[in-house]
């Protein structure tokens, strides 16, 4: 055995992990959109997932968890790459970079993340969970951004640049699930920071389309 075994296996147990809670979070949405939220169960998610409901709760608490995923976590992936932008990038370029990861996992899961977010927006009784971690990761945003600034946490600025490129983030979330993934979630949470890095000036106004012509 090398020296590099140990951590091999662990990488292969943290693989498989990961792969069990991706079919059950997958088999919990799957059936939710299809069934309804209060016509399935655990054991049918397990079902669905081919492990047996004790394995279901190594993984979540409850079918309201399989939903929504473990957006604490994504949450704190965020948090703690914002800490690592280099000091010397503004505060809301810093955000917009740290934000990449984030940006990435949803991209390459976007089909769960989409039938997530439908079936979030299908339920609001789901809702509450989502703000409670998305408060969580806020006031943890906060605090690294006063500290990246040099200002006490209750300054104004902190809360406010939080609020806002949390609300510029969803509002990319929600456009990408309205086009279904046709536009890159990237380029929409570009284009929104784009916005509030010129002061969201007003849009020019749009041109209406020109009537095809026809060949007389």
């Amino acid at each position: 055995m090398t020296p590099d075994s140990p951590p091999a296996d662990g990488g292969l147990r943290d693989r498989k992990k990961r792969r069990t809670r991706t079919a059950l979070a997958t088999a919990a949405l799957r059936l939710v959109a299809e069934h309804g939220l209060d016509q399935v169960t655990v054991e049918e998610i397990s079902a669905a997932a081919d492990v047996s409901s004790r394995t279901f709760f190594n993984y979540f608490p409850s079918k309201d968890d399989a939903l929504i995923g473990d957006q604490a976590a994504l949450n704190a992936r965020f948090v703690a790459r914002l800490a690592e932008v280099p000091p010397e990038v503004p505060a809301l370029a810093a955000v917009r970079a740290a934000l990449g990861e984030v940006i990435e996992e949803l991209q390459e899961d976007r089909e769960l993340w989409l039938l997530r977010m439908d079936v979030v927006t299908r339920n609001p009784v789901l809702l509450p969970r989502l703000v409670s971690a998305g408060a969580e990761a806020e006031r943890a945003l906060t605090d690294v951004v006063a500290a990246r600034v040099g200002v006490p946490a209750d300054h104004g600025f902190p809360a406010l640049l939080t609020t806002v490129t949390g609300a510029a983030f969803r509002l990319a979330a929600l456009r990408w699930a309205a086009t279904a993934g046709a536009r890159s979630l990237a380029d929409l949470v570009d284009e929104a920071f784009d916005a509030l890095a010129a002061g969201l000036p007003d849009p020019g106004p749009a041109r209406p389309s020109r009537p095809s012509r026809t060949p007389s």
